[in-house]
């Protein structure tokens, strides 16, 4: 299997008015890429940041991997003004898109990955004709826009099926994902672990992140 375990915090956890700081120590501390939450108060109930502060974010730390997770309404609005921002990963979710093939085709012809995205009430099939457009698949793990939700473990069985149907998928899990709930991610088969508070407000965040990537990794071998 050629899939890695990669570690990626959720900085809207983190002191967003020391942002840069808190980014990079997570980073130092063991972290494998950023993940930044874009939320439009439309797709979400929430809003939280845009381009401007991830192009500010880029402009102190040059060289890490951002993904953006697009809580959006309409994402291809966004392709553009995220490429210049310095994302490498735009992860959309499908539910309000129509043309799912055409905006994957935007993200790419603007450099960047395709992440595809479903919520909790999305069937995991809904995703099986993008599958072969996608570097990363998210299984969200709590309903998106909503913070501090229990993690949904009846979720897993949709990473089960990810990763039965697609060993080299990189499937990513966002929600309520910590040390407590790590192995249950790790067995279903999923390698990309985003995590918020769990890593962002832990005291010893380096030692959370590398007893987490160790879990995951075990069950990839």
């Amino acid at each position: 299997m050629s899939v890695k375990a990669k570690i990626g915090p959720s900085i809207l956890n983190a002191d967003l008015a020391n942002l840069a700081a808190e980014s990079q120590k997570l980073l130092d501390n063991g972290a494998d890429y950023l993940h930044l939450d874009v939320m439009d108060g439309n797709f979400v109930p929430n809003l939280t940041f845009g381009h401007p502060m991830v192009k500010s974010l880029r402009n102190k730390i040059k060289t890490a991997f951002f993904e953006t997770h697009m809580m959006v309404q309409n994402p291809e609005q966004w392709i553009s003004p995220m490429a210049d921002a310095g994302v490498n990963l735009y992860t959309f979710h499908i539910e309000p898109v129509a043309d799912v093939c055409k905006v994957s085709r935007l993200v790419q012809e603007a450099g960047m990955k395709v992440g595809l995205a479903i919520k909790p009430g999305t069937k995991v099939e809904d995703l099986e004709k993008y599958i072969s457009i996608a570097d990363v698949v998210l299984v969200m793990t709590v309903e998106p826009g909503f913070g501090g939700q229990s993690f949904m473990a009846d979720m897993m069985p949709k990473v089960e099926w990810l990763r039965q149907n697609y060993p080299n998928l990189d499937i990513e899990v966002d929600g309520g994902v910590g040390p407590k709930t790590i192995a249950c991610c790790a067995k279903s088969g999923a390698n990309m672990i985003v995590s918020g508070t769990a890593v962002v407000g832990a005291t010893d965040q380096r030692q959370v992140i590398r007893e987490m990537r160790d879990v995951v990794q075990s069950y990839l071998k």
